[in-house]
């Protein structure tokens, strides 16, 4: 088959319009290590971290107080002899949390971060393929770990967040920080001195595994580091954000916590879902990394409000005419939307957004009211940021220009001009953990099989089609990928979830496509929509009017119930 390779080196683009690329200045750093220090050195009286009490009350740590934490609970680690070991944390977002994670990150061992909305069983799976010995847990799951240290005698400790006491090798987080400051302040610098070697195994992330058992992805600090500098180069972040994904996600654990840590800047942890409106409007952040789904949310919300409030049409003339004052240099953006911003807590001016595809007319309209939204496309094995928009080139039908880092082809190329993604460069993961077999299917000779199809417009930005295991072939021999009509049909505003797929013939063969759709009850009602199914088929119909023939709908199903998720909230198929 037709195979196209792209290398981006030296910041030239070797195709398309755009030859030379403009990359911020970020200074380089060779180990997490290294990065904090730079960080205390540079910013050490700045806040760090903001965070709510149990009480409520707003926290807040500076850079230096941050590194001495973590120097305290690594020289508790080295006193129990587990500070090279393998070593997992589950729990919500927290301070605690994203101690043990640095601290882990400073030292020989591997941090082992584990989905916080896994069953037991499936914690337990995880902890023993990833020969972890010691597991820092929330309070949540103080009633599961009798069960756990059974059925995972590799775990030599458990350290709770919120154990009072130490009994035996059931540890109070707070005591056993308390030893290591005793220690740390008493000359034992064995932690705070110790050196890592960057190409080893420093992080030990698992798969959403609904393909089956999870995966253990390993990467190494190397990895880490260059997605933190070559991210930074493409799309620069500011002075505070809110972090709001779980700490598990690669996403907001490296392309989140480490580049805002590298940027000194302040990170304000989001105690829960629920209360992200209310924590922007506390922290009044300037960037904020979601997933789509949020996106969706936060435009969703804005035209909700502004039709309730009778002020749809106004804020629809008042796009247009701040879009033409902008052609003649006039920007009047942060006065003419004041009361959305103000919603957003006055300061935010970017929304960084990946895991899933989002909708370009989401750009357009965030971009126009003076937010931009920047998207991006990664990938847990690839550490987990392949690709990113760039501040002044921004295009959110694509997922932006790869990482400098980063070398990419497409194989398998469809008669559509669809390949699969492989990625090759500093981001690759080193393997699966203890599976040589799945490891060899999808890495060869450097280059990682992504499963993700895609392609390449004039200006070498990469567009994503659609996902290989999801690709149908019709009878006609055309390629559809479902992700392409769902974001069309996605459009409809009382349409909440929807997935596209092949329905067969009786000899099997998938001669049409069908819309599976879950609505918006709320919605429906708002806009007085009495017949649902008529209705849908019309407004799915003229959605997809611009498409070729062989992509539109032939079947619309109305589910009475949401589909069921993965832990990282996307849709199972």
């Amino acid at each position: 088959m037709k195979n196209i390779k792209l290398c981006y080196m030296k910041g030239i683009v070797n195709m398309g319009k755009i030859k030379e690329l403009k990359y911020y200045d970020v200074q380089k750093v060779g180990t997490i290590k290294e990065l904090l220090e730079i960080a205390v050195e540079q910013a050490g009286d700045k806040i760090a971290f903001k965070y709510k009490d149990e009480k409520g009350k707003v926290i807040d740590v500076t850079y230096k107080e941050f590194q001495k934490d973590t120097f305290e609970l690594g020289t508790a680690l080295n006193s129990i002899n587990m500070a090279d070991k393998h070593i997992a944390v589950i729990g919500e977002n927290s301070y605690k949390w994203v101690t043990v994670y640095l601290t882990v990150l400073k030292s020989k061992g591997v941090i082992v971060p584990i989905d916080k909305e896994l069953p037991v069983c499936d914690i337990i799976n995880v902890l023993n393929d990833s020969d972890s010995e010691v597991l820092f847990y929330a309070k949540k799951y103080e009633k599961n770990i009798d069960e756990i240290a059974e059925k995972a005698p590799n775990v030599k400790y458990f350290i709770g967040f919120s154990t009072e006491k130490t009994e035996g090798n059931r540890l109070s987080y707070n005591e056993f920080k308390a030893e290591g400051k005793k220690l740390y302040e008493g000359g034992d610098k064995t932690y705070a001195e110790m050196i890592t070697d960057h190409n080893n195994l420093k992080m030990l992330v698992y798969t959403s595994g609904t393909t089956g058992m999870a995966k253990g992805v390993m990467l190494s600090e190397h990895n880490l580091i260059s997605i933190v500098y070559y991210g930074l180069r493409v799309s620069t972040v500011y002075d505070r954000c809110l972090s709001v994904l779980p700490y598990h996600h690669t996403y907001e654990a490296v392309a989140g916590i480490l580049v805002s840590l590298h940027h000194h800047s302040t990170i304000c942890i989001n105690d829960s879902l629920k209360a992200v409106l209310k924590n922007l409007q506390l922290y009044k952040p300037d960037y904020i990394y979601v997933v789509p789904a949020f996106v969706e949310l936060f435009y969703k919300k804005i035209w909700s409000n502004a039709k309730e409030s009778h002020k749809d049409k106004i804020l629809k003339v008042m796009m247009i005419v701040s879009n033409g004052l902008r052609k003649i240099g006039i920007d009047l953006r942060k006065k003419f939307f004041k009361s959305i911003h103000d919603a957003f807590g006055g300061n935010l001016r970017k929304i960084v957004t990946g895991g899933a595809a989002v909708r370009p007319e989401l750009g357009k309209f965030f971009d126009t009211i003076g937010i931009d939204l920047i998207n991006g496309y990664g990938i847990t094995e690839c550490s987990p940021l392949v690709s990113a928009n760039m501040d002044y080139c921004n295009d959110c039908s694509t997922v932006g220009f790869p990482l400098e880092c980063v070398e990419i082809k497409l194989e398998d190329v469809t008669p559509e001009g669809d390949g699969e993604i492989c990625v090759k460069g500093d981001i690759v993961m080193l393997g699966y953990y203890k599976n040589p077999e799945k490891t060899a299917e999808v890495l060869q000779d450097g280059w990682f099989r992504t499963g993700d199809y895609g392609r390449i417009n004039d200006k070498g930005q990469l567009m994503i089609t659609g996902r290989k295991k999801n690709l149908i072939v019709l009878d006609n021999g055309k390629n559809v990928f479902p992700e392409e009509i769902e974001n069309y049909i996605m459009r409809i505003p009382y349409v909440q979830e929807v997935v596209v797929s092949g329905v067969k013939d009786e000899c099997g063969s998938e001669v049409r496509l069908c819309a599976e759709v879950f609505l918006n009850e709320d919605k429906l009602k708002e806009l007085d929509i009495k017949d649902a199914e008529q209705t849908l088929k019309k407004d799915i119909a003229k959605e997809c009017s611009i498409l070729p023939m062989y992509k539109r709908i032939g079947k619309v199903v109305i589910r009475d119930k949401e589909f069921a998720k993965t832990t990282t909230n996307k849709i199972k198929r």
